[in-house]
């Protein structure tokens, strides 16, 4: 009886051990929706119609950015049990924190806005339903599903699906003629083709979101890991980063794949993408005739949990200002929602051009992403804020610069817009 027992702790704990990577990863996988909302598919595949394979190098750039940055500002969760937005309010000056916090709410804004407006085409592409129609339709969809709680019913579903037409990018890769040494360069070498350098910091918008930042630290912290001891917050940081590394490398894989597929299908024979709709013929190699229906499911899904996480990060970072954690049924968490959504419907009944609309909310996200990264590298280096998990004087250094590469080429960006 004695061996019987000791033989099943010992399977058991070795059957605990395996499961310790599954019960840490989620937080990660709910940001790579963010990764494939209709603001990436846009970006990406107006960097692919538009100028080949040329920008995939700010594809990997913006991962391994943002696979530092997510893993950062999850150590704050863990640590503090505050999430960004708490741990701003408390920790900052007023005249610091207040105009960081308001500028990430209207990042949210503009992140609520490309999704709204990708599940209103994708309603177009189904039904013939005016934008405004559809949009006025995602958003009510929306903001019911947040504020009622019961979107964690169909969560699931929906990354699955939304995950499903993410892979078959990669797969149709197999069906595609790539060049593949002219890939492999383009990852890694880059170069800034004359009038890309919008689409540049659309793409890079669309990969490192302020929101999500605010959100990963939000979904992080909500587990209360650092009331529990040394040991397990050690345990925790260990297993987050295998969560931050495998959600984000697929999120580097696919969007990837998008860019591929848009240069091999539509730049290589002079087609430019300058509305949605159009690149529904990337599945049509796969798919075939119903290729534009599936392409709209999947961009009305997309949209659809994108808004919902988007809601949520805006709900995290108003109630942060308040100095409370995220709680749906909390007014000022549900003001921070409304805001988002509501401020997002409004913009949209001035849109002309939903494309180009789609391309210039990603560069938006990228000229707020700055201040939101100099104030998380400012909080986790603090060791008021960090006690002995702090950053490391190498981690400190390259969030830094990090943060003055965005900053630099959002002062390029800026600078080519006015001359």
């Amino acid at each position: 009886m004695h061996h019987w027992r000791t033989h099943w702790a010992m399977r058991e704990g070795s059957l605990r051990g395996g499961l310790d990577i599954l019960r840490h990863i989620g937080p990660g996988l709910l940001v790579t929706v963010g990764f494939i909302d209709p603001g990436n598919w846009a970006s990406n595949f107006a960097a692919g119609s538009q100028f080949g394979y040329a920008l995939l190098w700010v594809v990997t750039l913006s991962t391994i950015m943002l696979i530092v940055l997510q893993h950062n500002v999850a150590h704050l969760g863990i640590v503090t049990g505050q999430c960004l937005s708490e741990a701003t309010t408390r920790h900052l000056p007023r005249w610091v924190s207040r105009p960081v916090l308001w500028s990430a709410m209207g990042a949210s804004v503009s992140t609520s806005l490309a999704e709204i407006l990708g599940a209103a085409i994708a309603l177009q592409m189904l039904f013939g339903l005016p934008l405004i129609v559809g949009a006025a339709i995602a958003t009510l969809t929306c903001g019911v599903l947040l504020l009622t709680n019961s979107y964690k019913r169909v969560e699931r579903g929906i990354i699955a699906f939304v995950s499903l037409i993410g892979f078959s990018f990669l797969y149709e890769l197999t069906l595609t003629d790539t060049h593949w040494g002219q890939v492999a360069e383009a990852m890694v070498v880059p170069s800034l083709p004359q009038g890309s350098i919008l689409v540049v910091m659309s793409v890079l918008g669309a990969v490192v979101m302020p929101h999500n930042l605010f959100l990963h630290s939000e979904v992080i912290q909500s587990r209360q890991i650092h009331l529990t001891g040394a040991d397990k917050i050690k345990h925790a940081l260990k297993y987050e980063f295998y969560d931050t590394l495998l959600a984000m490398t697929i999120g580097w894989a696919i969007n990837s794949a998008m860019i591929i597929l848009a240069a091999d299908t539509f730049f290589a024979h002079g087609t430019l993408v300058d509305e949605l709709p159009k690149a529904g013929a990337l599945l049509t190699p796969m798919l075939g005739g119903g290729a534009a229906v599936v392409f709209a499911i999947a961009l009305l899904l997309a949209g659809i949990s994108s808004t919902v996480t988007s809601g949520m990060a805006a709900g995290s970072i108003f109630a942060g200002i308040y100095n409370e954690p995220y709680d749906v049924k909390d007014v000022h968490s549900r003001a921070g929602i409304l805001i988002s959504f509501v401020g997002a419907f409004v913009l949209l009944l001035f849109i002309g051009d939903a494309f180009k609309a789609l391309i210039v909310s990603q560069a938006v996200l990228s000229l707020q992403l700055p201040f939101t990264m100099f104030t998380q590298v400012r909080l986790t280096s603090s060791a008021k804020v960090m006690g002995a998990y702090r950053n490391s004087r190498f981690t400190t250094v390259l969030l830094y610069a990090l943060a003055a590469l965005v900053s630099g080429l959002n002062v390029y960006l800026l600078w080519s817009l006015v001359c």
